[in-house]
């Protein structure tokens, strides 16, 4: 790989400094003088005047999806290049830890190029988290950090929750932030780019059905149908909402809507009331039959008999590992039924301290690490009937692996793996109406 050539024009424009310079003029070598060209081109397309420090990145470019990912890094890793900033990975296509996860058999290409890739970013230098939510775990960045991120439900989370500024930096992009420790000044890095441009109403509904774990997946599934790739403001959250509930409002309005950015009145940071975030326009009131369609949208396939049940995306927390053990209440899920509750290596340590993790694998359910399920090739035991209670799950696994997907809540994830076939609660929507 060689990098691009000169083309100094294109910082003309763009304000830099004189390490800055040095890196695009190759003083550094050439994988640096290429990450630089990178940033200066996207600010350039991006409109920014200057660039902006970073403090923290999180990478997308180490989940596998054909060589050219490998050749990219092997260069940097070849030609002396060297992070800026702290460098958290994302999950990848395999598991390092456990191999057997996506049997090379199915497509030993993909297996054996996802491995080599996260191994070389290793050798790049990057803490190698493997996950997908990395805000769960400890030494992320605060509120008011300039970052660059690439997983789409990371950018969400940090931006609305955290309080961070990223723009959705793409493969490659995200890199080259993280090596030379800049990022274009634009997007959501800028104040003005952070007020919501649509009111989303919650308070019409019944409270206790505002505190359902599954209410968190659904109504980020029809904010994100709603906004598109707008700013929304969530109205009727409640103030001590739990973090995987906003991590599961993030994942869901990433996906199905492309939301780089929400606000819960009262419950995000940017938000202490509606008026911080929102100087009037529309509104929408959301009922019972938009969730009750948001429903149907992630539920692909009639109910009946289970094949497996896939929990974790994003990325199983520690207090819904607490909650699932609760659940569980000592039962055993039905022989031969797979039930797999992705999570990132620290928070399953965490869990397996608390003895969590050992009375779920007594209880015949796997915690696998570094890998999302909903990707293919097929995580062992995947096919035909799955539940999840993840809607970003259910919104990408039907194309992704060719299965049916019943949607539920966490309660009804666990009771269906029990019983063997899908279980509804018959209190669920009465509670909603």
């Amino acid at each position: 790989m060689e990098p691009p050539g000169p083309g100094a024009g294109e910082a003309l424009s763009l304000e830099l400094s004189d390490h800055a310079r040095a890196l695009l003029s190759g003083e550094a070598g050439t994988a640096m003088q290429l990450a630089m060209r990178l940033v200066v081109k996207a600010a350039d397309i991006m409109g920014a005047e200057q660039l902006i420090p970073i403090s923290f990145a999180h990478l997308d470019a180490c989940f596998y999806t054909g060589q050219a990912h490998v050749d990219f890094v092997r260069f940097l890793v070849e030609n002396g290049a060297a992070l800026s900033v702290e460098t958290w990975t994302n999950n990848g296509v395999v598991s390092l830890a456990d191999p057997s996860l996506r049997p090379r058999a199915e497509d030993p290409e993909m297996v054996d190029g996802a491995a080599e890739l996260m191994h070389l970013y290793e050798q790049l230098g990057t803490r190698p988290t493997w996950t997908c939510a990395p805000y769960q775990l400890a030494g992320g960045p605060s509120f008011g950090d300039h970052i660059a991120v690439g997983e789409s439900n990371a950018v969400s989370y940090y931006n609305s929750v955290v309080g961070a500024r990223t723009n959705k930096y793409g493969d490659y992009l995200d890199v080259a932030c993280a090596l030379t420790g800049l990022a274009p000044d634009a997007g959501l890095h800028r104040d003005d780019q952070r007020q919501a441009a649509l009111h989303i109403d919650c308070r019409g509904l019944p409270e206790c059905w505002r505190r359902e774990d599954i209410f968190a997946h659904l109504i980020g599934h029809h904010a994100g149908r709603l906004s598109g790739r707008r700013v929304p403001v969530i109205s009727g959250l409640a103030a001590d909402q739990p973090k995987h509930a906003l991590k599961a409002i993030s994942s869901a309005a990433a996906s199905s809507g492309g939301v780089e950015l929400w606000h819960g009145a009262g419950v995000t940071p940017e938000a202490p009331e509606l008026s911080a975030v929102f100087g009037g326009g529309e509104t929408h009131h959301v009922s019972a039959a938009d969730l009750s369609r948001a429903h149907r949208d992630l539920s692909t396939g009639a109910d009946g008999p289970l094949d497996a049940v896939a929990l974790g995306t994003p990325h199983f927390a520690l207090t819904e590992f607490a909650e699932l053990v609760r659940l569980l209440d000592g039962r055993k899920v039905k022989p031969g039924i797979p039930v797999l509750v992705s999570t990132s290596r620290g928070v399953r340590e965490l869990a397996r301290a608390k003895g969590w993790v050992t009375i779920l694998e007594q209880a015949g359910i796997e915690v696998p690490v570094d890998i999302c399920t909903y990707h293919s090739p097929r995580v062992r035991g995947l096919k035909g009937r799955v539940m999840t209670n993840a809607a970003k799950w259910a919104y990408y696994a039907p194309g992704m692996l060719g299965i049916e997907v019943a949607f539920g809540s966490l309660k009804e994830c666990v009771e269906s793996a029990i019983r063997g076939e899908v279980w509804r609660d018959p209190a669920l929507w009465t509670n909603a109406a």
